[in-house]
């Protein structure tokens, strides 16, 4: 698709996502077009059923379906399997990063943290699917050092249910940042504090 097209787009399907983390979904990428998202199998949701915007602040709705054999629940437990808290709360930021970009935000994201994190319930292999809805407080664009900031709290269902809540999750679009030769060694080759270059 055209990048209009993408910053027009308010829903993206699996094969989207996919596509957009290998950076093949937009054909005419703009300058410092740099994120992705992770690729399954860590990429941890299938489908974005809602991007909206009001000034500064919009929301997301997300959804992943939840698979039996899910490479979480083959180590973390073994004899007690059960989606890590963690991957909810690595969710709520990948969809914040997505979010910034389509949003306008150029460079790569990074997940900046949260304030709070309450876990309520689980997810289990028989579980169906898992809702994200998240309300973007802020979404700002730098002006000196070019990066973005998206901000918001989330809400985490499975099968309706409210399993996790996440306060003021934060994650951080940077330019100048991808590692696109790895193994190599160079310049973006060894991490450390995020700083203009």
């Amino acid at each position: 698709m055209k990048y209009a097209e993408f910053m027009e787009r308010q829903q993206f399907g699996l094969e989207d996502l996919i596509a957009y983390s290998y950076g093949t979904l937009v054909d005419d990428p703009p300058e410092s077009f740099e994120a992705h998202l992770p690729a399954p199998p860590f990429l941890m949701f299938d489908r974005v059923l809602s991007f909206t915007k009001d000034g500064r602040q919009g929301a997301i709705v997300a959804e992943q379906d939840i698979r039996l054999d899910a490479w979480y629940f083959q180590c973390h437990m073994p004899g007690d399997p059960v989606q890590p808290g963690c991957l909810c709360v690595d969710a709520v930021w990948q969809l914040l990063g997505l979010y910034g970009v389509w949003r306008g935000a150029r460079g790569a994201g990074r997940a900046l943290g949260c304030e709070e994190v309450f876990f309520s319930g689980q997810i289990r292999p028989y579980n169906r699917c898992v809702r994200y809805e998240i309300k973007v407080k802020r979404f700002a664009q730098l002006k000196d050092s070019g990066a973005s900031v998206i901000i918001g709290d989330a809400k985490v269902f499975v099968d309706n249910e409210l399993i996790t809540e996440v306060k003021q999750a934060r994650t951080g679009i940077f330019k100048g940042i991808v590692y696109p030769d790895y193994p190599r060694r160079s310049r973006n080759s060894v991490g450390g504090m995020i700083t203009d270059r």
